[in-house]
């Protein structure tokens, strides 16, 4: 039942696990999350939680091939995804984690150098962040595996380097604080996804770069993987720097 009520499927690179899938209403992802991945892109470190949105058609299962559109400097994003289990609007903090089905990992795929062009003309971000296969997704974690989110591990690998290696403890809003702001823009519903932030040591991919991502918790257990490769896109968008 609850993997019919969140829009899951059983097609997860993991036998038997079962994969977020573009039937989930809604992506509400936050920028700036971490102070140091704020930092490193030369960005003020925010007082409240940015949001912006991304679209379901952006989900990537794992394994799957994640498409660089022609002229887009492709940046990683790993990132914790909260699954949303119920309806809620000016949901208080103290009640936040009633409204938590699970999670996911996930990664937030940006065109960098578009997205540099889009914020000096003080426009969305939705371009830059909402390409197809731009949201690659790990299976379904229920929230019964998972004893404390405020302290897993996030760690990304290219072509088997190291490339980000943080921890949820570093949050500037933890998850409880988004739910709520959240809420009080836009009402959550069961099957909404949101994206925590990122911490820092983003950086490009380019075609044939293998990526893979992991989530464990404190004692090291694993709870989840991801893991995709860059491609070049033929046809559609061509991003031409002005």
């Amino acid at each position: 039942m609850l993997a019919k009520g969140l829009g899951l499927n059983g097609r997860g690179a993991l036998a038997g696990q079962a994969i977020l899938t573009p039937s989930i209403r809604k992506i509400v992802a936050i920028g700036r999350n971490y102070s140091e991945h704020a930092k490193e892109l030369n960005n003020a470190v925010p007082k409240e939680p940015i949001i912006f949105l991304k679209p379901t058609t952006s989900y990537l299962p794992s394994g799957g091939k994640m498409e660089i559109p022609k002229g887009v400097v492709a940046h990683y994003e790993v990132e914790l995804g909260v699954v949303v289990g119920k309806r809620g609007r000016d949901i208080p903090e103290s009640e936040a984690e009633g409204y938590i089905a699970g999670y996911a990992l996930a990664v937030d795929m940006t065109a960098r150098n578009l997205q540099e062009e889009i914020k000096s003309k003080r426009l969305p971000w939705t371009v830059a962040k909402g390409f197809d296969t731009f949201t690659p997704i790990s299976s379904y974690i229920p929230k019964e595996q998972v004893s404390n989110y405020a302290n897993l591990g996030l760690t990304l690998k290219v072509n088997g380097a190291v490339k980000q290696d943080g921890n949820t403890q570093d949050m500037i809003f933890p998850i409880p604080r988004l739910i709520h702001h959240i809420s009080t823009i836009m009402t959550l519903e069961e099957g909404d996804l949101i994206l925590t932030g990122t911490p820092s040591g983003v950086g490009p991919v380019v075609p044939g770069d293998k990526v893979e991502c992991a989530l464990k918790d404190s004692t090291g257990k694993q709870l989840a993987t991801l893991d995709f490769t860059a491609v070049q896109r033929e046809g559609g968008y061509h991003y031409k720097p002005e």
